[in-house]
């Protein structure tokens, strides 16, 4: 009989009470650090969970600790029944959030506000048309735009989603913090992460300290205001002196958090990952559709989670393309 206090507990005692759920594997952009060019292999509908089963199973992990649930894809507003799983997982006593690319948004405000989902990350890597164009391979830059501005003026606390990669939007640092000086937004620097077929390498890494550097260059050393770190946090967060908003940075190449890891995930087809890095996966949905108890299925991966990173505890290993190609593009993890 498993324990509910250890169930999520791993075995360097990190309590995992935050669960990232995607909804899809589906999405309306095709952004090139997350999708291969040539697409990926969608799993077939009939081994997607239904919206009965993402209640059912999310509501083992709540009942086990989970106290944040953030709704992921693919893009989690392109899902047909949204809207009913939005409602089913509201009745869950946990908060909500989203992470969203922002083109569909207009069309779910009142859903979300009914509901109670507050806590809307949107996804946005450049403040130019053209190279949003570029890199999402989609025309969707006004849209996108327009919706963030109508979350921010509508209440919703809005964080923004920036990969960074060097040598495409690097140059737009500033840009992206000079956005935060009147609108009360959180920008997140993300840095690019390795993920099978999206040409990943470490001359692409914008790090922590490149960040900073320029920040001091621009605004001065004196301007920038370092915030207390949130509990288990995955942003390291400052402020500009005056300004309305706040950006972080997400470093978990360079610089990771592993240490204070309390996130979970579960795909769209029903299988829990116990880190983002990692390629060991454990499917869910087959064992509760056969009647199998999964509470020892998720207990068995936790624990075998590993310190830092699946176990890339270096630069370099982290650096060999092979540590990566058996891992799912992140398009089809959820982030």
């Amino acid at each position: 009989m498993i324990s509910e206090t250890n169930i999520l507990t791993d075995t360097f005692n990190r309590k995992h009470t935050y669960l990232r759920l995607s909804l899809t594997e589906k999405c309306n952009l095709r952004c090139t650090y997350c999708m291969p060019e040539h697409g990926v292999p969608l799993t077939p509908k009939s081994n997607i969970m239904t919206a009965d089963e993402l209640f059912k199973i999310a509501s083992i992990f709540v009942k086990h600790g989970v106290s944040k649930i953030r709704l992921t894809g693919g893009e989690p507003l392109v899902r047909k029944d949204f809207s009913e799983i939005l409602e089913r997982l509201s009745t869950l006593n946990t908060k909500l959030s989203i992470t969203t690319n922002a083109v569909l948004v207009d069309r779910f405000i009142a859903d979300f506000k009914r509901f109670g989902l507050y806590d809307i990350n949107v996804s946005l890597d450049s403040l130019d048309a053209d190279k949003f164009t570029f890199i999402t391979r989609r025309n969707q830059f006004k849209a996108a735009y327009n919706n963030i501005i109508l979350l921010l003026e509508q209440g919703f606390n809005v964080k923004m989603n920036v990969v960074l990669i060097k040598g495409f939007n690097d140059d737009e640092i500033i840009d992206f913090i000079q956005f935060t000086k009147h609108l009360p937004i959180s920008i997140r620097f993300i840095e690019f992460m390795p993920f099978d077929g999206n040409n990943w390498n470490k001359e692409k890494l914008v790090t922590q300290a490149e960040i900073l550097e320029q920040t001091h260059s621009h605004f001065g050393a004196e301007a920038l205001i370092s915030l207390p770190n949130e509990v288990n946090f995955t942003s390291r967060n400052y402020q500009i002196k005056g300004f309305k908003g706040t950006f972080g940075i997400i470093s978990s190449v360079s610089n990771p958090f592993c240490d204070s890891c309390n996130r979970i995930r579960l795909t769209a087809n029903g299988n829990i990952k116990n880190c983002l890095f990692s390629n060991q996966e454990t499917n869910l949905l087959a064992a509760y559709r056969h009647g199998e108890n999964i509470e020892p299925l998720i207990s068995n991966l936790i624990n075998k989670k590993h310190a830092v990173r699946a176990g890339m505890t270096d630069f370099e290993t982290l650096n060999k393309p092979e540590n990566h190609t058996n891992n799912r593009s992140m398009i089809t993890i959820g982030g």
